[in-house]
């Protein structure tokens, strides 16, 4: 029954921004590729209000392959954005800590970088990054579409327990 409400939850919270944004989660399908190792949700009486997931993996940058905690499946109740709960992002920090991860690592499309920047760069928490190209796989077979796709998106990296410096 979770999975059942925050698919509905990322259906109402990712359908305005498109609705190939709200496909993923059909049915009770509450992640877009990999299920995350890590969810902090946050509930109120009206039931979700915010979600983001963490899942470890290793990306590769150049020809550096890297260990971050990928931060993503973010999303506030539309009718509560504005009001402060995305503040809920900071939650992550401590978490980030205790896996000894090098770097927290997410990506958000451009349109939220002001968002972002307010958020958690102005606080030092994070850095970011634009005008980047990442490539990725689809997390499911399409026979019409290639299985790699490459965005231009903003780059978020948390440092943890790595420095900036040593962003490669």
């Amino acid at each position: 029954t979770e999975h059942a409400e925050l698919a509905e939850f990322f259906r109402k919270s990712y359908g305005p921004t498109g609705a190939f944004n709200a496909q993923p989660f059909e049915g009770n399908r509450s992640w877009a590729g990999a299920r995350p190792e890590v969810r902090v949700i946050g509930r109120d009486a009206h039931g979700v209000a915010a979600h983001v997931g963490l899942l470890r993996r290793f990306i590769k940058i150049g020809a550096v392959d890297l260990l971050v905690a990928e931060l993503g499946l973010y999303a506030v109740r539309p009718d509560l954005e504005g009001l402060g709960i995305s503040q809920a992002l900071r939650v992550m920090y401590p978490i980030l800590h205790e896996l000894r991860v090098p770097f927290g690592f997410g990506t958000v499309r451009p349109a939220l970088e002001k968002h972002l920047t307010r958020l958690v760069q102005r606080q030092g928490l994070a850095t970011l990054m634009s005008g980047l190209r990442v490539r990725s796989t689809h997390p499911d077979v399409y026979p019409n579409l290639s299985p790699i796709r490459i965005e231009e998106v903003i780059v978020v990296v948390f440092p943890v327990q790595s420095g900036m410096s040593e962003w490669p």
